[in-house]
């Protein structure tokens, strides 16, 4: 597998029945979405992602980091480390935690105003909510921020 700082960045928006999925290009420049991965078991889920670890040429790991809005470790904050440790064992790849507060309900925001209906919203909304948390940790690092 690849190093880090070499390939994609894959973001993942994990939750307990589907992860949103997001893919940068090669340059780090832009985040496009991926398909949504439906939950199974996490042998099953890990293997599917480092299946498309490998198809994409991924290089980092990022995760949304489930935390209030107070700052704290959220509810489900020990169970995304968990599925994290399993991913970063399986494929050789260093996993990012970069803060997912919000971007849920930027996701359904804009999914409103573009006007789609509570069925369309709820098939979207975990990729949206990749694509947003990709699309800020892809800012900061170009903003010079880089890897700390």
């Amino acid at each position: 597998m690849q190093g880090s700082g070499e390939g994609r960045v894959l973001a993942l928006d994990y939750g307990t029945r589907r992860i949103g999925l997001a893919i940068s290009d090669e340059l780090g420049l832009t985040a496009q979405g991926l398909e949504t991965l439906e939950r199974t078991n996490i042998r099953e889920d890990v293997a599917r992602l480092a299946a498309i670890v490998q198809q994409k040429s991924v290089g980092l790991i990022l995760m949304g980091d489930p935390m209030r809005l107070s700052g704290q470790a959220g509810s489900q904050a020990e169970e995304v480390r968990r599925f994290a440790r399993r991913l970063e064992q399986r494929t050789g790849l260093p996993v990012r935690f970069w803060d997912e507060r919000l971007t849920t309900v930027e996701a359904n925001r804009l999914l409103r105003e573009a006007g789609a209906g509570w069925r369309r919203r709820r098939q979207a909304v975990d990729r949206l909510s990749a694509v947003i948390l990709l699309a800020s940790y892809l800012d900061w690092r170009a903003w010079g921020a880089g890897e700390r």
